[in-house]
């Protein structure tokens, strides 16, 4: 039986060309048991008629933003009772104009206004020629939407409507679905676990327009915080300086220094079942923190000494105090000697995992949003391809949940075992 018996789901189709493909969608959701309703933009009924979800569907079409005289909700607001009924959305495809009303908050038609009053997971499904979906404000409104706690399905690359070959084409209507499965098969994965994430970097004060820092963006641990919101987790990160948005859903404390970071992962860390420091923390912070600015001309010409003291080891002190049922991961960038640094750094810290990658390969690493790692643990290396942090971060937790199965199996056995059973 697939997880999406029983589920209901609502699909949503906005003006593309790939507007067919809903169809396929819609026909398969319905194979796999779930009970759909299937909202459209007027764009979209150009490309289809509603007619033909209607009929897949058994349900009429959401089209128009107000209902017909007599066909009004007996109480409410249809939108209301739509998103109140919906287990998750999914619009696929979902066309530029759709995704930008979303990330603004617009809700004029009938999609948008059942979009936004949405409880269940939405998912988007961007479908659009190349130029459109690599055009800087798109790229924008998707990470608005994934700040938002919305699971954005990427494109493909391939043949476009166009004539071009490139990224944009609507993800395949099978990869949707597995990934609505998943979520389903997830959500509550996690339920009732506290978990402590850290993300971004510090920065240590020179003078009051100075300091020492490095080029941590904060969006793997941004991933990792909402990849356990949606497992169903109780989520507090703790976030240096970054430009990303609070993400939804998730208790978010904002600290400068690595100082200030500690602290706030001391108060925190105890009643922590899981506890992820992706943090790039500095390893040193100047001994002295001027209370004006430096001015140049006050400085020798031929050098200007900084005194530097070691900031503490968070992710050591953790290893130091964690509770034996804790599962304690850390992160490893190098430049060198990658797996022999990572398996140092996961004897050293006592961690269970150590997330391995390089900084000097293109397209991973700091401020990028794909990355491509190796989850090192105390009997395997496993090496990742290429993927988005949002993906890596579902696979770090995915080992993590492992390790938690293997954990609970331990134990039962230790008491079946303590009472002669």
């Amino acid at each position: 039986m697939s997880v999406l018996n029983g589920r209901k789901i609502i699909l949503g189709i906005t003006g593309s060309i790939a507007a067919y493909k809903g169809v396929l969608i819609a026909r398969e959701l319905v194979k796999r048991g779930a009970e759909i309703r299937v909202a459209m933009t007027v764009a979209a009924s150009h490309f289809i008629a509603p007619l033909t979800f209607a009929s897949i569907s058994r349900f009429p079409v959401a089209l128009n933003m107000y209902p017909p005289a007599g066909a009004e909700p007996a109480h409410g607001s249809w939108h209301i009772d739509w998103a109140l009924w919906g287990d998750a959305m999914v619009i696929a495809p979902a066309s530029a104009a759709t995704i930008a009303k979303l990330a603004t908050g617009l809700s004029d038609n009938a999609l948008t206004v059942i979009a936004t009053a949405m409880r269940g997971k939405l998912f988007v499904a961007p479908a659009m020629d190349t130029d459109m979906y690599q055009y800087p404000a798109l790229t924008r409104n998707l990470a608005t939407l994934r700040s938002f706690g919305m699971q954005v399905i990427p494109p493909g690359h391939g043949d476009l409507a166009s004539g071009l070959v490139g990224m944009g084409r609507l993800a395949e209507p099978e990869d949707i679905i597995a990934a609505i499965e998943a979520h389903f098969a997830r959500s509550h994965s996690l339920r009732s676990r506290r978990v402590l994430i850290t993300a971004g970097p510090t920065y240590e004060p020179i003078d009051p327009v100075r300091y020492i820092a490095n080029h941590s963006s904060g969006k793997m641990g941004y991933a990792l915080a909402e990849e356990a919101r949606d497992r169903g987790a109780q989520v507090t990160l703790i976030s240096g300086p970054t430009a990303l948005p609070d993400p939804s859903g998730i208790r978010t404390t904002r600290v400068t220094t690595a100082d200030e970071m500690a602290a706030a992962v001391d108060l925190c860390s105890d009643d922590a079942d899981i506890i992820i420091a992706a943090a790039a923390v500095a390893d040193f912070s100047p001994v002295m923190t001027a209370d004006r600015k430096l001015k140049r001309r006050e400085m020798s010409d031929d050098e200007m000494k900084i005194l530097l003291r070691p900031t503490r080891d968070i992710l050591r002190s953790l290893g130091e105090r964690r509770r034996r049922e804790q599962i304690l991961v850390g992160f490893a960038l190098e430049t060198a000697s990658l797996l022999d640094s990572a398996r140092a750094k996961l004897r050293e810290k006592n961690c269970d995992i150590i997330v391995a990658n390089a900084a000097n390969e293109p397209g991973v690493g700091f401020a990028a949003d794909t990355n491509r790692i190796t989850l090192v643990t105390a009997g395997d290396a496993r090496e990742l391809p290429l993927m988005s942090k949002r993906e890596c971060a579902a696979e770090i937790f995915d080992a993590v949940e492992q390790m938690l199965d293997g954990s609970r199996r331990n134990n039962h056995v230790g008491q079946a075992e303590g009472t002669g059973r």
